[in-house]
This record gives C-alpha cells, structure tokens and sequence, in this order.
C-alpha cells in the first residue's frame, strides 16, 4: 500500500501599508500555505488584503526569530484571480457574504467571508469562465447589490469584457 506524502501547513505573513485613512485594518495578514520548499511555500487561502497575490500562488519567505514566515517575494504567479466583494448592506453581513459565495459557486469561484468587515475575498480559478464571471460583478455593482475590488488579476481577466 503506498503511503500518502505528508503536507505541511503553515502561515505565511504579508507586511500592509496603511493608507491615510488607515486601510486595511491590519499592519501585516497570515495566509495559509503548503510548504514546497525550504523558503517556498504555495499559498492556499485567499487573501483579504494583499494586493498582487492570489491562492496557488509560490512564494518565497523569510523566517523571523519569533517563527514567523515573512513573505519576500513571488517565485511563481498561478493563473487564478483574487477579487474583492463588499455586499450592499439589506441584511447581516454573514448572510451577505454568503449570498455572493452562493451566486459564484456555480462559476467554480470560491472564497470566504469577513463578517465583521462584510466582505468576501475570491478565488477566480484559471478554468472557471471568466468573462462570466467579470460581466457578473460588474452587472451586481451596476444593481448596487456590491462593489468590487481586483485583488490581483490576470491577462483573461483584464481582457474579458
């Protein structure tokens, strides 16, 4: 019987600059990550709030004296989007956010939800139709049921129309 390799989580840190008005809300953020190497490792959540990194993503990171693993650059870009949802506010925030998850899943965009701040972060796969995906977000933000944020982007995603 072959035995199934072992996968290392960790977390990774990103450092954020705080704009004037104090966005985001945090000095640094942890993603989760798959070790795939000494000082390398793929990210496997969502971020919320750095920009230019999306889930799949390789990076490099440098281990601190505390343990914590600072993330100094990407080694390797994956093909997925990170997009940014702020639902309109009809209702709880909890049920706001996952009303966006329920409205993509059928795209395969998955993602997860900040209650407190009511606001989703997505994963747009390389193989989910993107341009369905676009033309949606952009149709709920013209409704007013969201406003949206690219994260990070993709060649398909800035040519989708």
């Amino acid at each position: 019987m072959a035995s199934v390799p072992h996968v290392e989580r960790l977390k990774v840190d990103f450092a954020l600059e705080q704009d004037a008005s104090g966005w985001p809300p945090a000095g640094s953020e942890r993603v989760w990550a798959v070790r795939v190497g000494t000082d390398r490792a793929r990210l496997d959540n969502v971020p919320f709030f750095v920009r230019g990194y999306a889930v799949d993503d390789v990076v490099r990171f440098e281990t601190d004296e505390d343990g914590v693993h600072w993330v100094r650059e990407a080694v390797r870009y994956s093909a997925n989007c990170t997009i940014r949802v702020i639902p309109a506010r009809d209702g709880p925030e909890d049920e706001s956010g996952r009303a966006v998850l329920e409205a993509l899943a059928p795209f395969g965009v998955t993602g997860e939800g900040i209650a407190q701040l009511g606001m989703v972060a997505l994963n747009v796969p390389e193989h989910a139709d993107v341009p369905a995906v676009k033309r949606f977000l952009i149709e709920g933000e013209g409704d007013g049921r969201w406003q949206y944020e690219e994260g990070c982007v993709t060649d398909a995603w800035r040519s989708a129309a």
